[in-house]
């Protein structure tokens, strides 16, 4: 009766992940029909190169920033351990993403409100403002792993550091850090992977200026028509996210 209940499960993994998938390879790796690299190699094309080399910078910035406050955070949502504010901090992660990157293209626009407070023109349809929606959008997926790590940590442990004599920086060094070590390493894995893939936050706050790779590959698919590069673009793409995360879950071990 149990594994009859995972039969649904299974369903919907082979007709919406793994016919996909195949359908992907498929055209990815021919052209007329016939079979062939070209798609793939495709990659190597300045037009095609350029934008993910951009994408992979933008991404590895957007880890980085969200690294920077959710560590803090965490620490800090740990010592006042109140599920209320953590609430708050997941909200994000429950709005349409549209709506909230169109409020940021409010915000960011020539009238909004961050242009008036520090004196600056419209910073749309630049890298600064798709890094920001990147970090807005996936800032909730790096707090909440790295917070449920620090959580984790017996208070036991961090007693007995000060007792023992060790500093504040001795127990964050020694103590809180490597012992979130999992929880960060999950927050780069679920910030990096889809800023990777994005394309949505940098045609709204890009205006069509910020090509990364996704927009390359979605224009494929919808302006061009040609399935057969979007595919090879894509397996390209979706190799490069596997070994990523590969890499990095190996850094947990």
């Amino acid at each position: 009766m149990s594994k009859r209940l995972a039969y649904p499960y299974l369903a919907w993994i082979v007709g919406f992940i793994i016919i996909p998938i195949l359908f992907i390879c498929y055209y990815g790796l021919t052209r007329d029909g016939h079979f062939t690299f070209s798609n793939i190699a495709a990659i190597t094309e300045n037009v095609h190169w350029i934008p993910l080399v951009l994408s992979v910078r933008l991404s590895l910035i957007c880890v980085v920033i969200c690294l920077l406050i959710s560590i803090p955070l965490g620490l800090a949502l740990r010592s006042i351990r109140s599920r209320f504010l953590v609430f708050l901090f997941m909200m994000p992660m429950w709005m349409n993403t549209v709506l909230s990157i169109l409020a940021w293209k409010l915000l960011l626009g020539t009238n909004g409100i961050i242009g008036r407070l520090f004196h600056v023109r419209s910073i749309l349809n630049t890298q600064l403002a798709t890094e920001i929606g990147m970090v807005y959008d996936l800032l909730p997926f790096a707090i909440i792993p790295i917070y449920n790590a620090f959580a984790s940590i017996d208070d036991s442990i961090i007693d007995a550091a000060y007792d023992l004599g060790a500093d504040r920086a001795q127990v964050l060094t020694k103590i809180m850090l490597p012992g979130a070590k999992a929880g960060i390493l999950s927050a780069v894995v679920m910030v990096f992977v889809p800023a990777l893939t994005s394309f949505v936050i940098s045609d709204m706050l890009g205006g069509g200026k910020v090509s990364l790779i996704g927009n390359v590959i979605e224009q494929e698919f919808t302006n061009s028509m040609d399935w057969n590069l979007g595919s090879g673009l894509g397996m390209v793409l979706m190799v490069f996210v596997l070994l990523s995360t590969m890499l990095l879950r190996g850094g947990e071990s």
